[in-house]
């Protein structure tokens, strides 16, 4: 029997659907679905395009949290996590980052310890972690600056006003890092990593069993630009010409293999350095937006992250990107 072209069309319509919920919604794999329908895996990556590229399937998912669970379990995995904190999808960027942080506390408040200390990155992330407003375990813990400082209009992230208002929270103390966060000559940051005080603060960020930090990505209009420690031609420069996709807690950059990069942009830091966060038993990185998934890509690989807070998309673009690249 013939098939018309209208039946033809509404069976390929089907079978569209049918894959795409099988991936986008169900978390099924390219695999499965190609041993499922008798496919190769290729064909069922044309057809996820064609779905996306046509309009033909258009789905809504309103993830439930056992979902997220699942979510979670499948990056521990597939990136050799201790945890992953997921939080569902929201409306804005605002309430996005609100949720991952209150993920984030809660953690923080289940694991952390009496007189332990975190090292304490900047950024918005990280900011948003102090400023939940959850009810928390007083204990005496305390909050080092793992990074300098910037001037007045960034206070809201530096790593030291973080490290009070997380104190503050807790009932910890907090330490600061006397000196600023970027400098533009290699030299002077190495006079001030000389500095006593600067290296005792450091030092004690080195010895913390946990590491608050963010993962920054290379957009021209990141905080880092617009605070003035880089420029706009920089940032460009440094993607485009080294590879270069992001950033952790704004110490190091990295390409999207998890390898740093031999960049203008590397020595002008005060802070810790990668290789400092390898010490650190559990560093929780954070990163929300959905712009990031590269960025978090590449943080991943470089080894260094415990525990990742993100939403469900970025974990679902992770997961696909890991698939696609396998």
């Amino acid at each position: 029997m013939t098939m018309s072209p209208s039946q033809d069309q509404t069976e390929n319509t089907d079978m569209l659907t049918e894959i795409a919920i099988l991936y986008y919604q169900e978390g099924a794999t390219q695999e499965e679905i190609s041993k499922k329908f008798g496919l190769s895996r290729a064909k069922v990556g044309r057809m996820l395009r064609k779905a996306r590229e046509e309009g033909i399937v258009e789905i809504t998912v309103k993830f439930h949290p056992v979902y997220s669970v699942q979510l979670e379990q499948k990056l521990v995995e597939k990136f050799n996590l201790k945890r992953a904190l997921i939080s569902l999808d929201q409306p804005n960027t605002n309430e996005q980052r609100k949720q991952v942080a209150a993920l984030v506390s809660s953690y923080l408040n289940n694991n952390l310890q009496e007189g332990m200390a975190v090292a304490v990155g900047q950024g918005q992330n990280v900011a948003a972690v102090a400023d939940h407003a959850g009810i928390v375990t007083q204990r005496n813990a305390r909050f080092v600056s793992a990074i300098g400082g910037t001037h007045r209009s960034g206070d809201i992230i530096n790593a030291d006003h973080i490290c009070r208002r997380l104190a503050k929270k807790y009932g910890g103390s907090s330490e600061t890092l006397y000196a600023p966060a970027y400098v533009n000559d290699p030299s002077l940051r190495s006079a001030f990593m000389e500095h006593a005080t600067i290296k005792e603060t450091l030092s004690q960020a080195r010895k913390a069993e946990f590491a608050l930090v963010g993962i920054g990505d290379m957009d021209e209009n990141s905080h880092m630009v617009k605070l003035g420690f880089f420029t706009p031609k920089e940032f460009v420069e440094a993607r485009l010409n080294d590879g270069i996709v992001g950033d952790i807690g704004g110490f190091d950059f990295f390409k999207l293999d998890g390898t740093d990069a031999d960049t203008l942009m590397r020595g002008r830091v005060i802070g810790l350095e990668m290789e400092d966060l390898r010490q650190i038993p559990n560093v929780v990185a954070m990163a929300s937006e959905s712009r990031k998934a590269l960025s978090i890509m590449g943080a991943l690989r470089t080894g260094v992250i415990d525990v990742l807070a993100t939403s469900v998309s970025c974990a679902m673009a992770l997961l696909n990107l890991a698939e696609n690249e396998e």
